[in-house]
């Protein structure tokens, strides 16, 4: 699925483990519905009732896919795990919901996965060779095959998991839940969040993101680290570490637009860090101008940053549709280009012949913008300067962004003042990479997309569609077979 000039999200993964007997099913949804913004194509709970599993999950989002009946239908349990999904890989199907269960011979377990393994082809291959038959298109089913492979020779969950952890590569934030414990791991280089928190009742629950701690009225304890596992049960609280370390690079855009404003990544608050862009931007593409605008809802916090930087006051220029889901989700180029206009709605008075700074979070193709810029002029701006809080984007993504071709990409053939005249503004300033660092407080963050430079090696097969591709040989070769 090609993306037509903005991002996708990443995944949320949530999960639960309660001292007692509770309706855990509530306390996912809830976690989910602080999630939504991080995937918005499927959802699904899995609850765990004394060892014995139910389930619900469909294409959707969360309000749609869990009315009232459907929660009220899960049973009450000690443990469960839930998932929003954007699929970076594997088409938009009910069988590549999450959370993945498997049932193995040492009992069962289920598992939700945020970010995109870089070894995904070469396991599933493996796997396949072995013996292995997939149900699902996504690289997460490939992590629970390994799971279960090291389950099967390993005394515990905890130890399967970490020698799983030592051939898994590339991004991955997981919950997962077996009979008896809810566990929670990162990679070793933290590309996506992971955090967990207590209830006062004392319910343990782990989250790609703080905001939705807060949601279901759990005090945030602390980040699960680069290559941890966290290990939730009757026991308490256990920390084991995998034996591969690694530099950490979380992805830089975490703080630039996947996370919600009111959390919390790795120390470090999201809204401050684009405020702090806004200040970076302000800075570096200083402009005369009258307004300082953001695109809702992640170019708010960077224009008001610019703002204060700059002195130019800061406004509100465009309405945001609260009941239409982000641009993306519609298919096809005439259908998001009507979804632009019923989404963002100019305020003419606020607008209406001013030299407006315009911030919005990235720019991919270019379509979005020129579109949102026409919108401006349309409602009388005399002047657009936009500015980006983030580099031009120049090379792919392997761990969980959308950001599949260079050739797509209007940063790679394009100066900025081309882009610029293409996508109707008077001017473009994007943040400068030596910003990212300041922006998130760290070195320690991935810029790959901006720099062409990987943390990790390159995935061999980087077509997005490779698994699909993969069944549809087989089942050729299959028909060819049941042909001779």
């Amino acid at each position: 699925m090609q993306n037509n000039g903005k991002l996708r999200e990443e995944c949320g993964v949530f999960g639960v483990f309660s001292k007692t007997r509770a309706d855990v099913a509530h306390t996912v949804y809830y976690g989910l519905y602080s999630l939504q913004h991080r995937g918005q194509e499927s959802c699904g709970i899995v609850v765990n009732d004394d060892g014995v599993f139910a389930s619900h999950k469909d294409t959707g989002l969360v309000g749609e896919v869990f009315s009232r009946g459907v929660l009220s239908s899960l049973p009450e349990g000690r443990m469960a795990v839930g998932h929003v999904r954007y699929g970076t890989t594997g088409g938009l199907t009910r069988a590549n919901c999450q959370p993945i269960e498997v049932n193995h011979l040492k009992g069962k377990m289920a598992l939700a996965h945020n970010g995109n393994l870089t070894n995904s082809y070469e396991l599933r291959s493996e796997l396949e060779n072995r013996g292995a038959i997939f149900h699902t298109t996504s690289d997460t089913e490939t992590i629970a095959y390994v799971i279960t492979g090291e389950r099967l020779k390993k005394g515990s969950i905890e130890d399967a998991v970490l020698s799983a952890m030592g051939r898994l590569e590339g991004a991955y934030s997981i919950v997962l839940m077996s009979a008896q414990k809810l566990l929670a791991f990162r990679d070793i280089r933290g590309f996506r969040p992971l955090c967990y928190g207590v209830c006062p009742d004392g319910t343990y629950v782990a989250s790609s993101e703080s905001c939705a701690l807060e949601a279901v009225g759990a005090t945030f304890v602390r980040d699960v680290e680069p290559g941890e596992l966290v290990v939730f049960s009757d026991a308490g609280v256990k920390s084991y570490r995998t034996g591969k370390t690694a530099e950490k690079t979380l992805c830089a855009f975490e703080y630039i637009y996947f996370s919600r404003p009111d959390s919390v990544v790795d120390g470090v608050g999201v809204h401050s860090a684009r405020v702090k862009a806004g200040r970076i931007l302000a800075r570096t593409h200083p402009v005369d101008a009258d307004v300082v605008i953001g695109v809702p809802d992640s170019g708010l916090d960077a224009a008001l940053g610019y703002s204060r930087e700059s002195g130019i006051p800061y406004g509100i220029g465009l309405i945001k549709n609260k009941y239409i889901g982000r641009t993306f989700i519609s298919p096809g180029q005439d259908s998001r280009r009507d979804m632009v206009r019923i989404k963002l709605s100019p305020v003419k008075d606020a607008v209406e012949g001013k030299r407006i700074v315009l911030i919005d979070d990235s720019i991919v193709r270019g379509t979005t913008s020129s579109r949102i810029v026409r919108l401006l002029r349309e409602a009388g701006a005399k002047e657009i300067h936009m500015r980006v809080s983030a580099p031009p984007f120049i090379d792919a993504c392997y761990y969980g962004t959308d950001i599949d071709s260079r050739e797509n990409l209007i940063a790679v053939s394009h100066t900025p003042e081309e882009t610029a005249k293409l996508i109707g503004a008077d001017s473009l300033g994007y943040l400068p990479v030596s910003g990212l660092s300041e922006m998130a407080g760290s070195e320690r963050i991935c810029k790959a997309c901006f720099t062409g430079e990987y943390p990790t090696a390159k995935p061999t097969d980087t077509r997005k569609d490779r698994f699909e591709r993969r069944l549809s040989e087989k089942d050729g070769e299959r028909k060819e077979n049941d042909d001779k």
